[in-house]
């Protein structure tokens, strides 16, 4: 009697045990029959947008950036950087928001004749090559070098400052005031991006230091800008040069899209001749700005 109901317990183990894996296999291959459903609708939507971009004109650069800012034409510094670069030189391009992240995982990118170019400061010296333009070529090599110095100090140093500002010292919390139509999800994996650029802002070295360390950092960078600036019209005189471009892209986010930083502060103080040089910047190249940010203000 006992072993009969010891062999009925363990048959009765063995069918929960088998429905059960039955039950897993099918929720499995179902999750995985979506997955599958997905990659192949994301495929196709990405087939479809490169034979639309395939489609338009010869030599026509397509942009793929970002959605417009609240008060600049996007957030990131690059985008406004390469978009400014092309409005500068007169190349022809249209904007592109649907697939803002490129080859390389970032943003921006350029479609040119069906080749697909990352990195802005690439993407520029591809187009300069392409389209023979050469916005610095009146400057001597010595002058040629002070800007490119200017250039990587903002790009490669001051960002870091502006990265840390809005992702890690204020958790991300101010993108909110700039950027109109954010995903939802944004907000649930917040954490995430921001333990994912702590880390790179780290492995730069930046990330390393204290907050007011690297305050203190940047704004030596902009104490060097804002002096070697001066009271010309742009950072090497009286024409806008590539570096322009770049420097301009850090100096519009530090100005426009960091409510409430000391960076905001400054700008709008001590070093006002910067103000004045991102509004020359933003009147020169961007007379339809207001047009340029979401919501527009026309």
């Amino acid at each position: 009697m006992k072993h009969a109901a010891i062999d009925c317990l363990s048959s009765f183990q063995n069918s929960l045990s088998l429905n059960r894996s039955k039950h897993l296999l099918i929720l499995g291959t179902g999750i995985a029959g979506l997955y599958l459903v997905g990659q192949i609708y994301v495929s196709y939507k990405k087939a479809q947008r490169r034979k639309k971009w395939a489609s338009v004109e010869k030599n026509m650069v397509i942009l793929h950036q970002f959605e417009r800012g609240k008060f600049t034409p996007n957030v990131s510094p690059f985008p406004l950087k390469l978009e400014t670069y092309l409005r500068m030189t007169g190349i022809p391009y249209e904007n592109e928001f649907e697939e803002p992240m490129g080859p390389k995982g970032k943003t921006p990118w350029i479609t040119l004749n069906g080749d697909e170019i990352a990195d802005s400061q690439l993407c520029m010296e591809l187009l300069a090559r392409k389209f023979h333009k050469d916005c610095s070529s009146h400057l001597s090599p010595e002058e040629q070098a002070i800007a490119r110095s200017f250039h990587i100090m903002a790009e490669e140093h001051l960002y870091w400052g502006l990265l840390l500002w809005r992702w890690v010292y204020t958790k991300g919390r101010t993108l909110w005031q700039v950027q109109c139509n954010l995903p939802k999800s944004l907000s649930l994996m917040l954490p995430l991006v921001v333990k994912k650029l702590k880390g790179q802002a780290q492995g730069q070295g930046m990330g390393l230091h204290t907050e007011a360390e690297v305050i203190e950092m940047s704004v030596k960078d902009l104490r060097a800008i804002s002096s070697f600036l001066g009271t010309k019209q742009f950072l090497m005189g009286d024409k806008a040069i590539e570096a322009d471009c770049a420097v301009f892209g850090i100096l519009s986010q530090l100005l426009w899209n960091c409510p409430g930083s000391p960076f905001e502060q400054l700008l709008n103080g001590e070093f006002n001749n910067l103000k004045a040089y991102c509004e020359r910047m933003k009147d020169t190249f961007w007379p339809d700005w207001d047009r340029c940010l979401n919501p527009a203000r026309i």
